[in-house]
């Protein structure tokens, strides 16, 4: 049986809730636009001991969720904190979302959605609210950053492909983690 081709192969930190002390690691195929997408899923669960790890990941992401607990305003007062490390360290146009998880505790509520609206469009990012125990807008989350970084990473290859002079691939494919020819870009995704 042949190896299966993906269109996409697209990278993502995924800072999320604390999780059993540990780093989680996951990836998944999806099927997204009629592309078949693989996506690493890291979940450091912001925690500091794991800096060095986050600090890669943030090199390498394409895109990030940025997650903080609506029950837990100190959770939600670090967001600012969490968005000038990724500022520092992740590439310019990393796409982040912020995420307020655990939307389903409504009586446990302190932070409520219209204020996390206001932080993410203070920082220029996208809002999304999950349940993760609910299963509530999780495939929506994951769905929409994917979508994002390979509408990002589709038209960066389309402008590099002009800088040199080229066209795009053939189907519209993006190798990932492959380097940029035109000398302007200077990097790899």
């Amino acid at each position: 049986m042949p190896l299966p081709h993906y269109d996409f192969l697209i990278k993502s930190c995924l800072l999320l809730h604390f999780c059993d002390n540990e780093i989680n690691f996951k990836v998944r195929t999806i099927e997204l636009d009629g592309k078949r997408i693989k996506v690493q899923i890291w979940d450091t669960a912001s925690q500091e001991r794991f800096r060095t790890i986050t600090t890669m990941c943030y090199h390498v992401a394409t895109g990030i969720l940025l997650v903080y607990d609506v029950t837990d305003e100190r959770s939600y007062n670090s967001i600012r904190t969490w968005h000038a490390k990724i500022k520092q360290r992740a590439s310019e146009d990393v796409n982040v979302i912020l995420i307020g998880n655990k939307s389903d505790w409504t009586d446990k509520r302190v932070v409520p959605d219209i204020q996390g609206r206001a932080l993410a469009d203070e920082l220029g990012m996208k809002f999304m609210e999950t349940s993760a125990k609910a299963k509530e807008g999780v495939e929506e989350v994951f769905f929409t950053l994917t979508r994002d970084c390979k509408t990002r990473l589709m038209d960066l290859q389309a402008d590099s492909a002009v800088l040199v002079g080229g066209a795009p691939n053939a189907g519209g494919s993006v190798k990932i983690n492959q380097p940029v020819t035109s000398a302007s870009i200077g990097s790899c995704l």
